[in-house]
């Protein structure tokens, strides 16, 4: 990632100095990939300071955490106050926030940038989010959007928010791209075990599905994937262990949906997916005693095929609906101004997520900044509306077939709750005053003098549970 970032910035005409703690492959990577470019090397922080007109820019790629810091405390006393220093990891971004203020209070200026697109991304063109001391952006913003990925022209960076809020954003990403790839993997489950197409047919229907509504470029690569045999002629992917690992970035998410209150439901169950992967013996074991339906499909595949398609885009719709729920609710709770219109367009090329669809989003935030919900916007509303049937019907096949899709299925879940007026949490509220006296308030309609409207009223339900209601009204 580092060494492709500094060939992009020397591409675009910039000079940048290079180190590592290891000098010897500075000196490599100097006489080798950078050669004839315009980059120097450095085997020191103090050279690699001293090389840097002011103010300096310092991009740090190293692992998140502790890491961080300690490199920050090397670079400190080779800085002078001014000078920027730029986390271009997967940093958490409560860590973003605390570094933020700290080098604030000391003179310097940082920023947390999410950087998406993996290897290929940063030699070409990532999407940039940049969040922090805003009084750095302009002397990185030519440099940064230069070198982002363009989509229709446009560079996919812009200024994200105060402090941690790139890292937040890049985070967020990092959630959709779980919900995202899990969808996809439920469609394949779907299409292998229910319609008993063969990897070549699934991925037949990747490269149709990337033509349409759904091109992207995770079913790109997932098209390529199911393509590729081994050198025995059978493809790879049957060959890889089903047990998936993670970083940590979704878990993160949910973490945060669950603390701001977010119905973040998409990527929560696709962070538990993994989890279930990843007790591979126990699910042998279980195999061998627990059973349920098998897959007996013998109806029209092309039928079948197309339902998915739609499926896969509304939870798709449902999915980064969720997203921006929980970036509009940080945006509050942390005092961030979020440039939603923005945010759209930098996930539009060079990450993981980018797909023809976030044309569709960036024109909605465009249209209007502060919609409440990108399902409130007509286009969305639509498409949703349009897929319903198919959307269901994947869902009720899935079931009668026993192949699990908790992210299908919890996409269409949070859409049934979401336009649903009413929901049986006025019984849960009940219960929760009968055993705990956590009280509830009356719906506004039935409001009297014994139960009055907007208050916390507590019922002794028994006759023997007492008058006196708990302190709080929500847990």
């Amino acid at each position: 990632m580092g060494q492709n970032l500094i060939l992009n910035a020397a591409d675009h005409g910039y000079t940048v100095v290079a180190f590592n703690r290891t000098v010897s492959k500075v000196d490599h990577f100097i006489a080798n990939e950078a050669k004839g470019k315009s980059v120097v090397g450095a085997h020191s922080i103090e050279e690699l300071c001293a090389k840097l007109k002011k103010p300096r820019r310092v991009i740090l790629l190293v692992k998140a955490g502790k890491a961080v810091d300690d490199f920050i405390d090397l670079l400190l006393p080779h800085m002078e106050p001014g000078d920027i220093i730029i986390d271009g990891g997967n940093s958490h971004f409560p860590d973003s926030n605390r570094r933020c203020t700290e080098l604030a209070a000391k003179g310097f200026l940082f920023v947390g940038s999410g950087v998406s697109g993996g290897e290929e991304g940063a030699r070409y063109g990532p999407s940039l989010m940049p969040g922090g001391n805003e009084a750095a952006w302009p002397h990185i913003k030519n440099i940064f959007q230069d070198i982002a990925a363009k989509s229709d022209g446009e560079p996919c960076c812009d200024w994200v928010g105060e402090e941690g809020a790139g890292h937040f954003v890049k985070m967020v990403h990092n959630g959709i791209e779980y919900g995202d790839m899990q969808l996809i993997c439920e469609a394949y489950d779907i299409l292998k075990r229910g319609g008993g197409f063969t990897d070549k047919e699934i991925g037949d229907v990747f490269a149709k599905w990337n033509k349409g509504v759904l091109d992207s470029f995770l079913i790109e690569i997932t098209r390529d994937i199911l393509y590729f045999n081994d050198d025995d002629g059978t493809p790879l992917v049957e060959k890889i262990l089903d047990t998936a690992g993670q970083k940590g970035t979704g878990k993160w998410t949910a973490i945060n949906a669950l603390d701001l209150g977010m119905p973040v439901t998409l990527i929560g169950e696709a962070v538990f997916a993994r989890t279930l992967s990843a007790i591979k013996p126990e699910r042998v074991r279980a195999s061998k005693i627990l059973t349920g339906p098998s897959p007996a499909f013998d109806g029209d595949k092309k039928v079948l095929v197309d339902q998915l398609e739609q499926a896969l885009y509304a939870s798709k719709i449902i999915s980064y609906a969720q997203g921006f729920m929980l970036i509009r609710e940080a945006g509050r709770e942390y005092g961030w101004k979020l440039n939603n219109p923005a945010i759209a367009l930098m996930w539009r090329g060079g990450c993981i997520i980018r797909s023809v669809f976030l044309a569709d989003i960036t024109r909605a935030y465009r249209q209007n900044p502060d919609l409440e919900n990108l399902l409130f916007d007509e286009f969305f509303h639509v498409a949703i509306d349009k897929a319903q049937p198919s959307w269901r019907q994947t869902v009720a096949n899935a079931a009668l077939w026993g192949i699990p899709t908790p992210a299908f299925s919890t996409a269409l879940s949070f859409y049934d709750g979401y336009r649903s007026e009413r929901l049986p949490a006025n019984l849960l509220q009940a219960q929760r005053d009968y055993f705990g006296a956590h009280t509830f308030h009356i719906l506004p309609e039935f409001a009297s003098d014994k139960y009055p409207k907007d208050t916390d009223v507590h019922v002794n339900w028994t006759g023997r549970g007492g008058n006196v209601s708990a302190s709080t009204y929500l847990a």
